[in-house]
């Protein structure tokens, strides 16, 4: 079991940052990979950015790709997702994710399925 816990939304002007922190508990030593999925209001779940909890194989969306970075703190058992030049279509809640299973990232790193562990999300309003 892994408990996730996210912080750091809040209410930016376009073209400003915000960084996002995930703290994980529980059988973190067994965590694979993590992952930042995000919802926008009527729309499906999607892909942000995942990485190994070694932190190798990092992975984008392509939408992010240059503006936003994954990163982690194993001392602090925290992954955060920093994200710079924010725009309006970048409004949703954002949650963070959790696998220990081996899964094979780079054909499952952005898939909602792979991950079984889920955080309550943050909300990040961008405003134009």
């Amino acid at each position: 079991q892994v408990e996730l816990v996210e912080s750091g939304g809040g209410l930016v002007q376009a073209g400003g940052s915000l960084r996002l922190s995930c703290v994980a508990s529980g059988r973190t030593s067994s965590t694979y990979a993590m992952a930042w999925f995000r919802q926008a209001p009527g729309k499906e779940r999607a892909f942000v950015a995942a990485m190994r909890w070694s932190g190798s194989s990092l992975y984008y969306a392509d939408s992010v790709k240059g503006r936003f970075t994954i990163s982690r703190d194993n001392a602090k058992n925290t992954v955060y997702l920093q994200m710079n030049t924010l725009r309006p279509e970048d409004t949703a809640v954002y949650y963070c994710a959790a696998t220990l299973r081996l899964i094979a990232m780079i054909v499952r790193a952005d898939k909602a399925g792979s991950y079984d562990y889920w955080g309550q999300g943050t909300q990040v309003t961008v405003s134009s």
